[in-house]
């Protein structure tokens, strides 16, 4: 957990826990996970990742298949911007931020004092309720506002009923969301994981089933549908384990209902138990404030893009949806080390953190530079493989493919911000004890806010660069402004976390990125070309990403960047011949220099 500190050069960064006074020996602290068991619980979640991911593919797979690009997608796809920020919002950034560390500091609580009313359970009833109430207020809030928001969003659609249909249907999403959140991270905190990584493939998955079943009878409703059926099967799924865990209560204790006079939970400014779990929930808001800013990159691009011919929006999605594979890798390293770098900002070591924040970042955008290499080398044999049947045809394989290559320019800033703002909201004081000093330093508070800020100002970019260019570009325009605006938030968040208190080597890392974007660079050209020998466009797409593959190898190897070198020596190392051991013992017995 994060704690506030004094006004300092490092005043973000808390400080160990010792015991207080009168407290009796300081308890000890929660014993790592074993090195296996992370390893399982890593693996286990990456491959339910990528189910879901392909699942999530198939979905868009049979989107085009069955609608193509045109008024009818543009719609759905105006209609699922309500999941779309829902999901970031409740159950990814915002609520895994705050709920993720309440629930940990409660099991603390709950290990230090056995005894006591367990503080997990009366963390659920402080909250749950709260949350169920607001969740559903929001949802037929929602829905009843569809038409203003359709219009908010999309002005220039030639028919909005059909948007305003899906858009209510996509609303029943948000209470479901918002429960799929809290029971995840509930969950993550008991150490539980298998279940959490799963939703993403239970939503995929009804969302496929309502789409083969009804496609032919209600059209692209049914994918609205879909979406709504999909939420319920992503909160269904956690129920059950989360009760478990719940019912099972403190270890060697019965179920107890009490209010809590040793331990308990404290909102207000009354008397507190030193032991006490003290919320402070307005440290939501900075989450908050970004994730629904960032998402705004998409209402962006969604409302200019009403304004132009039918089934641009739909191309900037399939584009978008493509381009973002090429960053999953990037950011599932940065979301295994995580623990690593709260850990270490935990226990005050800096230079730890320092270190592993610098090395993400290098590996991040190794992985991310070489899938934009590939996609920009290969994007018109991809969308065609991917998409080119049934009501896709070769005009939406040339416009997306295009969209794509633009697109790529900004997706080593989407990577790299997905590393950098995981240790700088890991700072941020969202649940404490009651004995602990509360962080009343302005200019915390401010930094708080600073990657608020720099979203805004990217947004500003993103916005200029969009009306200035759409009129003569189009949808080129738009994904030119995009990858304008979000690499402005990316080089402000590389200096914000120096102002955070974790001191990067900007040079170093900037230096090893220029390694990189070189080497990355010259494979795209040589892959370019590769991949217009071939006319098939799975041949064309195997050829070009292999060139780029081992250009990029290559290249990088011989800047000396040490995300490449490092993994090309090591399978050098393997594939080097081993020598036979008798051989080696006869050389051994020659004489020196012969």
């Amino acid at each position: 957990m994060t704690t506030d500190q004094p006004a300092a050069l490092t005043s973000s960064v808390p400080a160990p826990r010792t015991a207080a006074a009168g407290d009796g020996p300081a308890t000890a602290p929660h014993p790592a996970p074993r090195r296996g068991f992370l390893a399982k619980a890593f693996g286990i979640t990456a491959v339910l990742s990528a189910a879901g991911s392909g699942l999530g593919l198939l979905r868009d797979l049979l989107l085009a298949r069955y609608f193509g690009a045109n008024q009818g997608t543009d719609a759905f796809l105006v209609a699922w911007t309500v999941p779309e920020t829902a999901a970031p919002l409740l159950i990814e950034d915002a609520m895994s931020f705050l709920m993720v560390p309440a629930f940990a500091l409660a099991l603390v609580l709950r290990e230090e004092d056995p005894d006591a009313p367990d503080p997990v359970r009366q963390l659920v009833r402080a909250t749950l309720p709260w949350l169920l109430m607001t969740l559903g207020c929001l949802a037929l809030a929602t829905a009843l506002g569809a038409p203003q928001l359709v219009e908010l969003l999309a002005p220039g659609l030639p028919d909005p009923s059909l948007a305003v249909t899906c858009t209510r249907i996509t609303a029943i999403t948000v209470l479901p969301f918002g429960v799929a959140g809290y029971l995840a991270a509930a969950l993550r905190a008991h150490h539980r994981f298998t279940a959490p990584a799963g939703i993403y493939v239970a939503h995929n998955l009804g969302i496929l089933a309502v789409l083969l079943c009804l496609h032919s009878f209600l059209g692209v409703r049914s994918a609205a549908l879909g979406v709504a059926a999909g939420s319920l099967l992503m909160a269904g799924l956690l129920v059950g384990p989360f009760l478990r865990r719940l019912r099972q209560g403190p270890p060697g204790t019965a179920t107890g209902t009490g209010t809590g006079t040793a331990t308990g939970l404290a909102t207000g400014r009354g008397r507190r138990s030193r032991r006490a779990l003290v919320l402070m929930p307005l440290a939501l808001l900075p989450v908050a404030a970004f994730t629904l800013t960032r998402q705004c990159q998409v209402f962006v691009e969604r409302y200019l893009g009403s304004e132009l011919p039918p089934g641009t929006i739909s191309h900037l999605n399939y584009a978008a949806k493509v381009s973002q594979l090429a960053m999953t890798a990037g950011i599932l390293i940065c979301t295994v080390t995580f623990p690593l770098v709260a850990r270490a900002l935990a226990a005050g070591d800096l230079t730890a953190a320092r270190d592993r924040v610098e090395k993400d970042l290098g590996q991040a955008a190794a992985v991310v530079l070489l899938g934009t290499a590939c996609l920009m080398a290969c994007a018109p044999s991809v969308v065609s493989l991917l998409f080119e049947r049934g009501a896709f045809g070769p005009h939406d394989t040339a416009a997306t493919a295009e969209v794509i290559r633009v697109y790529s320019f900004g997706l080593p800033a989407q990577a790299l911000i997905g590393v950098m703002i995981r240790p700088y909201f890991s700072l941020c004081p969202v649940v404490r004890r009651a004995d602990d000093p509360g962080g009343e330093d302005g200019r915390r508070r401010l930094l708080d806010w600073y990657p608020v800020a720099a979203m805004l100002l990217g947004l500003g970019v993103t916005v200029t660069t969009g009306l200035l260019a759409t009129p003569r570009f189009g949808a080129l325009g738009l994904a030119a402004g995009n990858a304008a605006g979000i690499t402005a938030v990316a080089a402000l968040l590389l200096h914000g976390l120096v102002l955070r208190g974790i001191p990067l080597r900007l040079r170093r890392v900037l230096g090893g990125h220029a390694r990189l974007v070189a080497a990355a660079a010259g494979a795209t050209l040589l892959g370019t070309g590769t991949a217009a020998l071939a006319a098939d466009p799975l041949l064309s797409t195997l050829l070009g990403g292999l060139t780029v593959a081992l250009a990029f190898a290559a290249l990088g190897t011989g800047l000396g960047a040490r995300e490449v070198r490092g993994p090309v020596l090591a399978v050098a190392r393997a594939l080097k011949p081993v020598r036979n051991p008798e051989t080696v013992a006869e050389e051994g017995k020659r004489p020196h220099g012969q």
